[in-house]
């Protein structure tokens, strides 16, 4: 298989990985029962500012980190890093793309079995498209690639980097919510956080215990014959 074709391949899966994800924010937020850390901050500014779609919060947001990263490399910033803004704007588009999807089949979900279905669906489009996005190689997400940064310049755990960046961002989305609309959980109709954001932040990595070796059998050959 010829470079180009490789690349092609690579990028694919990665961009297949981005889409799978966007899927999971969009079903997250049809269960009406919380919000996947990441994306609490881009899901109550949105509601704040309703002409500003999740999506472009999105990418606002991530841009953040982007900036965080040159603040920790500094002079190891390289350009290759701002690179990461493609990524996150075809991500911002299909989040909007996927919440609009879900909009369009039904009205957010009100009966607490099927909120926490469609909470656990979301767990699993989450845990495949992490996986989709490793094994391609090709897109990461800043967030992610900060998370990898601040492990490397520390020595910590990713693990635990990871926790403790997502109990921030939940933190943040409450004294957001509690500034914007004076409660705890967003604005009294969108629910951004509860128990579904703690099952999200919870599940996930335990759910890629299981369907990684399912994808594996899938991926693994087709990224081997990408690469010859």
């Amino acid at each position: 298989m010829t470079k180009t074709n490789s690349l092609m391949v690579r990028y694919g899966i990665s961009t297949l990985g981005l889409l799978v994800v966007a899927l999971g924010v969009g079903l997250s937020i049809k269960s009406n029962l919380g919000i996947a850390p990441l994306s609490c901050i881009p899901t109550v500014l949105s509601l704040r500012f309703t002409h500003v779609s999740v999506g472009t919060f999105t990418w606002i947001f991530n841009l953040l980190f982007i900036v965080l990263q040159a603040a920790i490399l500094r002079k190891d910033f390289k350009w290759e890093h701002v690179l990461q803004v493609l990524p996150i704007l075809i991500f911002g588009y299909m989040v909007d793309g996927a919440i609009w999807l879900f909009d369009a089949l039904q009205s957010p979900a009100t009966n607490y079995v099927v909120q926490i279905l469609l909470c656990l669906g979301a767990v699993v489009l989450t845990a495949v498209g992490i996986r989709l996005e490793v094994v391609g190689q090709g897109w990461i997400l800043p967030a992610d690639n900060t998370l990898y940064i601040i492990t490397l310049r520390t020595g910590a755990r990713f693990s635990v980097v990871k926790i403790l960046m997502d109990v921030a961002l939940v933190v943040i989305t409450v004294l957001l919510a509690l500034w914007f609309f004076g409660l705890l959980t967003g604005n009294g109709h969108t629910m951004v956080v509860r128990e579904g954001t703690l099952i999200q932040a919870l599940l996930t990595g335990a759910c890629m215990h299981v369907t990684d070796p399912l994808l594996n059998r899938w991926l693994e050959p087709v990224v081997a014959r990408a690469r010859k």
